[in-house]
């Protein structure tokens, strides 16, 4: 007679306190984790972020085998693998009998709607639980956007200070008298200081097994598989991030928005890949950065700068992800249709911030936000590349990239192309500001200062064509209106040179389609 549960635990859901789990029976209940082939090639994920996620699967597997927990895992390279979560879910239901599978929402749609077909495909009852790992459910949010025209970030993060009370003071006021330090954070890197590296994790035998078993199998996935640095244990996590409480969490406002040659992570705590993969608690990490603050170990512009990545965006893009799916993916509000350019699996380009921004990724997995932003992002917004095709690229690159996560970043912040939903104007730039925020330009091939000619900066010619190319779609968007003054202000001839320019440039990129990256 069948009995007990068989509780799934996936990939990005490495938390002891995983609402799957909160009434686990160990004296009758299954925790299954497998490696399936499908959730690791869906796109051709960097070989860091599998390796990253198949070694903190072992180690969260061994954690709960030391509590005394049963633990089915499936190995990657087991024979019998059937390399979908259907295969393993049927096979473990053949080994276990159990009376009903219980498993936490997943992070992507896609899964989901697989979930919600379990119940039926294998007859028994599938219980789908909340995560309840985030500060804000699902419905709460789509309560908060009814009847909004357009979501802003800045009016849902102010709800969640006030929800949780974090930063704020005794009256219910925001600490400082501020909600936001944005205008403070904004610095360039001075020469004289040189940020303190992340704390790195040496790989044990469970990961170099793992990594062993990644070159064998994705050798031709994008990234480099080492050095290999990433934690793999809540432990491990707990210690980079506390490293960045103490080390670089009191420069990192000043310098949140810095680009310098040479630096990948500067300031930033890198610690979203452990966040998003359950090896770090959201509620806690606000709560140590606060508490650096009141205990004047870190400044306020610093502080709420951090609170407001975790706190505010994080939670904000996930709840419009879940609000506006399955129809945001097809936004394409500029209708860019460009494959993506191919240096961009390669970083084989002349332009320095695109080389470094796509070098540093393919390296670390890793880019901090104006790095995505404001350089790979950009570029792919003035080329007028196929949402699509971008947003596959963001998948693949980065060790914290999940659909929920990465979407709305790259959809609405990066391409603007739901029109505004999210922000509230494109976040297309000139190479003045890359200029302004870094030291590339000093020893770019090309000159910031010029719009057209042989040396012209790319980023001068491309940001004027797009604007040339889309500024009746701005109607009377309040943020452009200065930008379309000044174009509009411009010599024809001036124009027209930009504008050929731009189109000699884009004609002459070798692009690759969406879905077609192979192994670059």
């Amino acid at each position: 007679m069948a009995s007990g549960v068989l509780r799934l635990v996936l990939g990005d859901q490495l938390s002891r306190g995983l609402s799957s789990l909160s009434d686990l029976d160990p004296d009758q209940d299954v925790v299954l984790l497998v490696e399936v082939e499908a959730e690791a090639t869906y796109v051709r994920h960097h070989k860091k972020k599998i390796a990253f996620l198949f070694s903190a699967m072992r180690h969260f597997a061994a954690a709960l085998r030391e509590e005394g927990i049963a633990v089915d895992y499936v190995a990657l390279d087991d024979p019998e693998n059937s390399g979908s979560f259907r295969g393993e879910l049927q096979r473990a239901l053949a080994r276990h009998a159990p009376a009903r599978i219980v498993v936490t929402e997943p992070g992507e749609w896609r899964v989901r709607e697989d979930m919600l077909q379990w119940e039926e495909t294998f007859g028994l009852p599938v219980e789908l639980r909340e995560d309840s790992r985030f500060f804000c459910r699902t419905s709460d949010f789509a309560d908060w956007a009814e009847g909004r025209k357009s979501l802003r970030m800045e009016y849902f993060y102010r709800e969640m200070r006030r929800r949780t009370g974090f930063l704020m003071d005794a009256g219910g006021a925001p600490e400082g008298g501020r909600w936001n330090f944005d205008q403070d954070n904004r610095k360039t890197l001075p020469d004289e200081i040189a940020p303190p590296d992340v704390l790195q994790v040496k790989p044990d035998a469970v990961t170099r097994e793992v990594l062993d078993l990644v070159e064998a199998r994705f050798d031709d996935h994008f990234g480099d598989l080492h050095p290999f640095w990433f934690a793999v244990t809540a432990e491990e996590a707990e210690r980079v991030f506390e490293d960045f409480v103490q080390e670089r969490l009191p420069q990192f406002g000043d310098y949140q928005d810095a680009l310098a040659l040479g630096e990948a992570t500067l300031f930033h705590s890198v610690i979203s890949l452990y966040l998003n993969a359950g090896l770090l608690d959201p509620q806690a990490v606000c709560a140590r950065v606060e508490r650096a603050w009141r205990e004047e170990d870190a400044p306020l512009n610093a502080v709420e700068g951090f609170i407001r990545q975790v706190l505010g965006w994080r939670e904000f893009v996930r709840g419009l992800y879940w609000l506006k799916m399955p129809g945001y993916r097809q936004s394409n509000f500029f209708e860019g249709q460009r494959g993506l350019p191919a240096f961009y699996w390669t970083g084989e380009t002349e332009m320095l911030c695109m080389a470094e921004a796509i070098g540093q990724t393919k390296t670390n997995a890793y880019a901090h936000h104006i790095q995505r932003l404001m350089v790979t992002g950009n570029f792919a917004l003035l080329a007028g590349v196929a949402p699509g095709a971008v947003n596959e690229w963001y998948l693949v690159v980065y060790a914290d990239a999940y659909e929920w996560v990465e979407l709305p970043n790259v959809t609405g912040m990066a391409l603007f192309a739901d029109g505004g939903l999210l922000a509230s104007k494109p976040y297309a730039a000139s190479g003045k500001y890359i200029d302004r925020m870094s030291n590339y330009c000093k020893r770019c091939r090309y000159d910031v200062k010029q719009q057209v000619g042989d040396k012209a900066c790319p980023f001068n010619y491309l940001y004027w064509d797009f604007i040339a190319r889309n500024g009746e779609r701005f109607g009377t968007n309040p943020r452009m209106a200065l930008i379309l003054k000044s174009f509009h202000r411009m010599q024809p001839a001036k124009v027209e040179a930009m504008r050929r320019q731009a189109e000699a440039f884009l004609e002459n990129l070798e692009t690759v389609e969406e879905g077609q990256w192979r192994g670059r």
